[in-house]
């Protein structure tokens, strides 16, 4: 059985297990059965099936030395291959991660640590009191920097193209967990100044999308 094992480099960074490009649930199995998961399991998810939901967000595909691309190609469709999100993951119990917040490095499939504490349940305050946050044992959380799409397609860019990429990220998001047995659900409703501060997000970064994940309750939801 292969193996796959997550490799701290620093006290900040952490080099990820190689994302994985077969398995055994079909695309379409995962659409059909696809659903919005809000109760969490109190289980600790292996460090590869995190790097593995990362990768199919934002992850790199096609290497490129083009400073546009920041690594290259990524799993997700971009307009004018722009790529203006963010990705973080908020880590709470994942095998071999410590908790804390991580900001994703695409390039390097890397995650480099910003914040050395679990802030979800201050996220989770920020978002309307959304308890499935601080319950599931992980989240990513999106921003956008709009100038990498504005710079080319105005205000087209801003009031389309930037969340149209967030979209598609997403839908990877909710498939790969998916095949993984996972579940997640998408969660645009809180404050933007609030989850700034959780998040300590540079100015120019806009938050767009929390998206708790983990096993969840085997109940029917939506």
């Amino acid at each position: 059985m292969e193996t796959f094992e997550v490799v701290k480099e620093s006290s900040l960074t952490y080099q990820l297990p190689s994302p994985r490009k077969e398995g055994g649930f079909s695309v379409e199995e995962a659409m059909a059965q696809r659903r919005s998961h809000r109760h969490f399991v109190d289980k600790a998810l292996d460090a590869s099936d995190v790097a593995q939901v990362l990768w199919s967000a934002y992850g790199i595909t096609k290497a490129s030395s083009h400073k546009q691309l920041r690594g290259g190609f990524r799993t997700a469709p971009s307009a004018g291959a722009l790529y203006p999100l963010e990705l973080y993951l908020l880590v709470g119990n994942v095998n071999d991660i410590e908790p804390g917040v991580y900001r994703y490095l695409a390039g390097e499939h890397q995650i480099e640590r910003i914040i050395d504490e679990d802030v979800k349940l201050e996220l989770s305050a920020a978002a309307l009191n959304q308890k499935m946050i601080y319950e599931a044992p992980a989240c990513l959380f999106y921003s956008a920097l709009y100038e990498r799409t504005t710079q080319k397609y105005g205000t087209r860019g801003a009031e389309r193209y930037v969340c149209m990429d967030l979209g598609h990220s997403a839908q990877n998001v909710y498939l790969q967990v998916e095949s993984l047995h996972m579940g997640t659900c998408a969660i645009g409703a809180f404050n933007d100044e609030k989850v700034r501060k959780v998040m300590q997000l540079p100015d120019k970064e806009t938050p767009l999308y929390i998206m708790p994940f983990g096993y969840y309750y085997n109940k029917q939801e939506f």
